[in-house]
């Protein structure tokens, strides 16, 4: 499963679920489509319904409040290893605290004075997301697009350079340098487009956000990704290469058939390229989707390239080495 968000988008999901934040959702969560700023008049059912709003204790509210910024503070302090969620319940007139932290960190929030009041429940609270909506760090086989959505890609693997930077590896077709590339659902910025090989190489970096080294597995509205490994060029005659994309999912059986091949395209002619078949195949929409081999008893991936080209029953994938040699960086694991 994926792993839970490090401190900056931890908080900004926190104070979110801790009612601490005014107005729509900001930043690496996952905000619904709420009302505008300043606009949060009862709608008509509402005022239909005939009902005071329900209200609880000063009390009550006084104890949440101090629970939600220890709270706060903690994962401020401490990072995200434990999740909370926080709240003054209208309904049983009882502080709700939600989490999966050890009772001698639940004590230490809660305060003994306040102890009367609140119900904790053992729960994890978990960010909502799926290959087609992606938070930060971004991961590899999501759904990308245009700033003004003009067609679909897919993310392929993070890299980075000597430096230590780290950047979102997908196909050249899909995004010009300068480009911004954001999220297919929720127009979340995943990066901006630099180091376009073509039209001898398709490949481009998507650059200035956080990627983590993980790629989507599973259907296309899968939210369960795997962890990255190693990477290196793919063996000629191997026959349970897999790929992850936006359009297909993720589907392996498929045979590298020669890692010398050449594909002219519109967009111009790469080689050498890896050429494979069998399986269910890459669709539009799955370029730069990873292409990877599968751990022999682990879940862990191995990249060997990204998806590039169709032409038949055929595929093309760029190979590995020819990325790394081209951006001279290495694979973030």
């Amino acid at each position: 499963m994926r792993p839970r968000r490090r401190i900056s988008t931890s908080i900004v999901i926190a104070a979110v679920a801790l009612g601490l934040v005014a107005g729509p959702a900001l930043g690496d969560g996952k905000p619904d489509t709420p009302a505008k700023l300043g606009d949060q008049r009862p709608v008509a059912a509402d005022l239909a319904a005939g009902k005071a709003a329900l209200t609880v204790s000063a009390e009550a509210t006084q104890a949440s409040a101090a629970i939600q910024s220890r709270i706060l503070q903690h994962v401020r302090a401490k990072g995200t290893k434990y999740t909370f969620g926080a709240y003054a319940d209208a309904l049983t007139g009882k502080v709700v605290v939600e989490t999966d932290a050890p009772s001698d960190v639940v004590d230490s929030l809660v305060g003994d004075n306040s102890k009367g009041l609140v119900e904790v429940r053992k729960q994890t609270a978990t960010d909502d997301f799926t290959r087609r909506d992606d938070v930060p760090a971004f991961w590899g086989g999501s759904g990308i697009t245009f700033a003004a959505p003009n067609g679909h890609c897919s993310a392929g693997y993070t890299v980075q350079n000597s430096a230590g930077t780290r950047f979102m590896v997908t196909a050249g077709h899909c995004f010009a340098n300068g480009a911004t590339a954001v999220t297919e659902l929720g127009g979340r910025v995943v990066g901006v487009a630099s180091g376009n090989g073509l039209p001898g190489e398709d490949m481009v970096l998507l650059g200035g956000q956080s990627y983590a080294p993980f790629v989507y597995v599973g259907g296309v509205d899968s939210s369960t990704g795997h962890h990255v490994a190693s990477a290196a060029n793919p063996i000629v005659g191997f026959n349970n290469y897999c790929h992850s994309g936006r359009t297909t999912g993720e589907h392996c059986g498929h045979t590298v058939s020669s890692i010398t091949g050449t594909v002219c395209t519109s967009s111009g002619c790469k080689s050498p390229v890896i050429v494979y078949s069998g399986g269910t195949l890459p669709q539009g929409g799955d370029s730069g989707a990873p292409f990877y081999a599968l751990s022999v008893s682990a879940d862990d991936k191995h990249i060997r390239g990204h998806h590039i080209a169709s032409s038949g029953t055929t595929r093309y994938a760029e190979m590995w080495s020819r990325v790394q040699a081209r951006f001279g960086v290495s694979i973030v694991t």
